[in-house]
């Protein structure tokens, strides 16, 4: 339980309503891997705007469930915004990809979402 995110942040958030945490983490399942998978298409494309905005997009949530790659989803914003075409950002996405999958996986099993 909590190996690749947090929940304290969600738990003051959520000021003891453990039925609020648990939208919470449906909230993630339902949004992040979605995003995520539009951030990686996006990012191969080489469609700049929506990179940023995508990225843009996650940041609360990644920070919220501290998945530890915030600094990384930063930098592919920052890339997306300013069209960085001389950085291969490529690094970056896989880290958060990585991250995404893993705190979703834990999430559905630590609160049995399907």
């Amino acid at each position: 339980m909590e190996q690749h995110y947090k929940l304290y942040r969600v738990k003051e958030l959520a000021g003891g309503d453990t039925e609020f945490v648990t939208a919470l983490a449906q909230a993630f399942i339902e949004e992040v891997p979605a995003d995520a998978e539009m951030l990686k298409t996006h990012v191969q494309n080489k469609n700049y705007l929506e990179s940023y905005r995508t990225a843009h997009k996650m940041k609360p949530t990644v920070d919220l469930f501290e998945l530890g790659v915030l600094q990384d989803l930063i930098e592919i914003q920052d890339w997306g915004k300013f069209e960085k075409k001389e950085i291969d950002i490529t690094p970056k996405l896989d880290i958060v990809l990585a991250a995404v999958k893993q705190a979703t996986y834990e999430i559905k099993a630590d609160f049995n979402l399907a």
